[in-house]
């Protein structure tokens, strides 16, 4: 089964509003949604953090439970649960890893290409809180749990870009979180020196200077369906 988030599936449509999370499907089960950048995934602490994503699909859809979470700033799919058995399902598959989640991210400098064969690269750095300067996430080889991205270029965004050049060049890759940490793929991408694009959080000021927003989308879900035991596969093509 494939959604693509242009063409919500028959009578599913956005909640209320033009922020609002876009509902792409809904069953017995489960919900897959659509997250805008900059609404929270799950309630903060505190009264000003509250609205959210999760409460927003709660008010149209009260049964829904939450299953995983993406950070504010990145936009894309998430998947909520219907009733507790098929939350705890859905959470074990998270956790056992059978959850395939693909992202698409553009970042600063022209990022080269890997020579495996198959295009693909992996970056396997260890990752703790940065507890001085939280809530960033760093590098940790000492105290860091293990964590597993794999990369691969689609583009270089600027016509006149090598792997060699930095100033004014992007490139829009895939990611493949093997592991899911905090912030993973933002630190990976950091750490080998392309950070994302308008990343407030990691970048330097002339790559927060790059986009608006940070330009990381949630593309791809796929998984085994809690209760039916089919393959469920959902894409969404982001908005940069």
């Amino acid at each position: 089964m494939s959604i693509r988030s242009e063409s919500p599936a028959d009578g599913v449509a956005p909640i209320v509003h033009a922020d609002d999370p876009l509902i792409l499907h809904r069953d017995d089960a489960l919900i897959v949604l659509c997250k805008p950048s900059g609404l929270l995934a799950v309630p903060g602490r505190g009264a000003l953090l509250q609205d959210c994503a999760a409460l927003r699909v709660q008010r149209a859809f009260p049964e829904a439970r939450v299953v995983h979470r993406l950070d504010m700033s990145t936009s894309g799919l998430m998947v909520m649960a219907i009733g507790a058995a098929a939350q705890r399902r859905l959470s074990m598959a998270f956790e056992r890893r059978e959850v395939d989640k693909r992202y698409v991210a553009v970042v600063a400098g022209a990022l080269e290409a890997p020579t495996r064969g198959d295009g693909w690269g992996d970056i396997e750095l260890p990752l703790a809180a940065d507890w001085p300067h939280r809530p960033r996430q760093r590098v940790d080889a000492e105290h860091g749990k293990p964590s597993h991205t794999r990369y691969r270029v689609v583009t270089h965004d600027s016509a006149n870009a090598t792997p060699h050049t930095t100033a004014h060049a992007t490139t829009r890759v895939e990611l493949q979180p093997l592991t899911g940490r905090t912030h993973q793929l933002r630190v990976h991408l950091l750490a080998i020196g392309h950070p994302i694009a308008g990343d407030a959080l990691y970048a330097p000021p002339e790559v927060i200077a790059l986009a608006p927003r940070l330009l990381l989308h949630a593309s791809a879900l796929a998984f085994m369906h809690p209760t039916r035991g089919e393959s469920m596969v959902f894409t969404s093509t982001p908005e940069f």
